[in-house]
């Protein structure tokens, strides 16, 4: 049987107890120093920024502060990606998914990484306060501190529910984009943060899914790995649930918030109905999943997921500019 069909049990998985996945090992210096910052997580982290600061602005907001957020954002993501990396270096030799990571290879030095992610941190300090405002570029140091220190540091190697509060700071750049935009938080911002805390572990049980033996090698107890599939179903589910419903109320929320620009500012049909549908799908994936929880299946919804809140907040960003 086809690694993509099996099904998801601790007999079916690759020799020696660990899921195949790793990825290849950055072939330059510089090359090793990007992969140090996860690129493709600040990705992510933008796609939600951007929309953020469309509906702060009840339009589209200045070019310049655009480029400036997403550039501090971007720091302070790569930063706090980097001290993750540096941190859990141990484990990232002990998990076949990351052993070709920088740290691990040897291609960078433990200290020139920390040196090199702090940087990163006052640049992005720096670049959010002098081109933003200071609540912006507080609010990004607070997500940084806050993944440091309560996810990476204590939570991931400690609980079950890891990433259902240690996520929470991949939910702080909407309130960056917003505060950048306003100087200020209201509800709004808040439900997205909501939102985004709420999307964050049924998308990462997926990946996780897949690679429960490589949790457990490492001893991170990763909900998968710790506990029977069908139970980690349970607060998938759960959390989708609350991401639908959060996305929905969102609607009222933004639409009686009278700190946004425009004329007719808020959300209306596209948004909703995107929002609907995109829900009813989530749920849908996860039901599906339950029903043949095979690798593969798990694949498929976490490419999902991704795909959900991408165009989840470009609905977002088109019903607010049309």
């Amino acid at each position: 049987m086809s690694l993509g069909s099996r099904p998801l049990v601790p007999s079916r998985l690759a020799p020696g107890g660990v899921a195949h996945g790793s990825r290849r090992a950055p072939s330059s210096r510089v090359g090793a120093f990007i992969a140090l910052t996860k690129p493709r997580i600040i990705e992510l982290l933008l796609i939600t920024t951007v929309p953020t600061m469309v509906l702060a602005d009840g339009g589209w907001p200045g070019l310049g502060l655009v480029i400036i957020t997403l550039i501090g954002g971007s720091l302070a993501a790569g930063g706090a990606n980097a001290i993750n990396m540096y941190v859990d270096r141990d484990i990232d030799a002990l998990m076949e998914r990351t052993r070709t990571r920088p740290l691990v290879t040897g291609v960078v030095q433990p200290r020139e990484a920390l040196v090199f992610a702090l940087s990163l941190e006052i640049a992005a300090f720096a670049v959010l306060w002098a081109g933003a405002n200071l609540l912006a570029a507080i609010l990004a140091a607070s997500a940084t501190a806050f993944y440091v220190g309560v996810y990476t540091l204590w939570l991931k190697r400690t609980s079950r529910q890891n990433i259902v509060i240690g996520g929470a700071a991949g939910a702080v750049p909407v309130l960056v984009g917003w505060a950048a935009v306003n100087n200020d938080l209201t509800w709004t911002p808040v439900v997205l943060f909501a939102a985004i805390f709420f999307w964050t572990p049924p998308h990462f049980w997926a990946l996780a899914m897949r690679y429960a033996d490589d949790y457990r090698a490492a001893n991170v107890p990763m909900l998968p790995a710790v506990v029977p599939f069908k139970n980690a179903y349970v607060q998938m589910i759960g959390h989708t649930i609350a991401l639908v419903t959060t996305t929905l109320v969102l609607v009222p929320v933004a639409n009686g918030d009278t700190t946004i620009a425009g004329d007719g500012a808020g959300l209306g049909p596209i948004y909703v109905i995107s929002a609907a549908a995109l829900g009813a799908a989530f749920l849908w994936a996860c039901e599906w999943l339950r029903r043949e929880p095979t690798e593969a299946r798990s694949m498929r919804v976490f490419g999902f997921s991704i795909t959900y809140v991408s165009v989840l907040f470009a609905a977002l960003t088109l019903d607010v500019l049309v």
